[in-house]
């Protein structure tokens, strides 16, 4: 077989995924060598090739398990992954979506799922594409003297669905619609099912005057705008979710400066110093605010885990790796926890951040 420079590159990446997932899979040697024989055959003829649904299912969780900046590794195998190759229309794609965002979110016993899409190979020159951050988010609004009500990270996307003929109620927690597009540039918004998204009102055990704040935070975070590569085939819509730390809401969507800022508020309705830094305030105020997170989503049955047992489970991961021989990679600075962060073993620890197939790329926003 003629083989060009090209085809020779998706065939070695190809290899070494197959090799190591039939591997992982317990496959034997006569199956390993009678797939690679046909996936050469299918490079040669058509430029790429095509993942069974078994090799696509395990080559989604080796990308989770792959995840420099994950510190939720350790269920990497109970991914459950939707096949939604067939999808060729954005109603197509909505449709996969409410499934997905439903069988995840299943009542607040949060499951880990994956949805995938068909591959750029499949529609080279306009691939599927969610354009969300996450599929289910507050939207930003930036008023005329310069403040934003909802979330500020929201406020660019927020501007594109507005653009598209979208309009929110200018509320700090309007849910931004959902934006696809598959075979073509046209961007195509679905307001998402109300019954599909849940959201937590946040509350304190200690302190009643809390819920005045009128805070709250939606169940699931669904990532859905990165790219995912298995054995060099590129899938640019493929939803993915775990559950929540609570850190990512308390110690970041709600605390920092440069999203909701209600460090202010929660020092206030506790009636802080907030005169001088070496009050301390802003520790006691966050600490108060992750508490209310995690209490608020154990009231309500919401699957969501402290980032103390996170870390553990982390020390969980990286044992189990070591005994199947496979070196664990980070980037310490996303898997330290914002939070106290000397209190666990990943902060006295140092990782490798090198990138190993499969795995997880951002992708251009336009």
């Amino acid at each position: 077989m003629n083989v060009t420079s090209i085809q020779q590159d998706l065939l070695e990446q190809a290899s070494v995924f197959i090799r190591q997932c039939y591997a992982e899979l317990g496959k034997s040697e006569q199956d390993l060598s009678e797939r690679l024989e046909v996936i050469e055959a299918e490079i040669v003829l058509r430029g790429h090739y095509e993942h069974t649904p078994e090799e696509l299912a395990h080559g989604a969780k080796m990308a989770w398990r792959n995840s420099n900046r994950c510190i939720g590794r350790l269920f990497w195998d109970n991914l459950s992954v939707i096949d939604a190759r067939h999808a060729v229309t954005a109603d197509e794609m909505a449709e996969a979506i409410w499934r997905h965002i439903g069988s995840a979110t299943n009542g607040g016993k949060i499951r880990p799922f994956m949805t995938v899409f068909p591959a750029s190979t499949v529609l080279p020159a306009h691939p599927p594409r969610i354009w969300n951050h996450q599929l289910i988010r507050y939207a930003g609004y930036v008023l005329d003297d310069g403040n934003t009500i909802g979330d500020p990270a929201s406020v660019s996307f927020t501007s594109l669905c507005r653009e598209l003929g979208w309009q929110g109620a200018g509320t700090p927690h309007d849910i931004l619609p959902l934006v696809l597009s598959i075979g073509s540039n046209e961007k195509k918004w679905y307001d998402i099912p109300k019954e599909l998204v849940l959201e937590v009102p946040l509350s304190h055990p200690d302190i009643p005057a809390f819920e005045e704040l009128g805070l709250r935070w939606y169940a699931v975070p669904f990532v859905s705008d990165m790219l995912l590569e298995i054995g060099g085939i590129h899938y640019t819509a493929a939803p993915f979710n775990g559950w929540y730390m609570g850190t990512e809401i308390g110690a970041r969507n709600l605390a920092d400066k440069d999203r909701y800022n209600m460090l202010p508020e929660v020092a206030r309705i506790m009636g802080l110093d907030t005169s001088s830094n070496a009050s301390l305030w802003k520790d006691k105020a966050l600490v108060e605010l992750n508490l209310a997170v995690l209490h608020s989503y154990k009231a309500h049955g919401i699957t969501i885990v402290d980032h103390h047992t996170a870390a553990q489970q982390f020390m969980r991961f990286e044992r189990n790796e070591r005994e199947s021989h496979r070196e664990v990679t980070g980037r310490w600075s996303w898997l330290v926890p914002p939070l106290s962060p000397a209190t666990t073993h990943i902060f006295h620890q140092r990782y490798e951040d090198r990138i190993v197939s499969p795995q997880f790329f951002y992708q251009n926003k336009s």
